[in-house]
């Protein structure tokens, strides 16, 4: 394997690391507001912080992509 090869590797084992690692959390999440009684606009709150965390990690990965693609980095 080049060099490259195992970059790339590593870099998808560390996305899907951190895919893993989010919907662990949405799990748990969702467990503890099943289990404490939770109204519903707290939960809408928690789903969308959680949301737009995962969207920001999103975004960051096709910023990153863009900007390598670009041959600004």
């Amino acid at each position: 394997m080049s060099f490259e090869q195992i970059e790339l590797l590593e870099s998808m084992g560390l996305k899907l690391f951190f895919l893993a690692i989010f919907l662990l959390i949405g799990l748990a999440i969702q467990d503890v507001l099943k289990r404490g009684d939770v109204p519903k606009f707290g939960r809408y709150i928690v789903w969308l912080v959680l949301f737009l965390g995962c969207a920001g990690f999103v975004a960051k990965g096709i910023i990153e992509v863009a900007w390598e693609g670009g041959g600004l980095g």
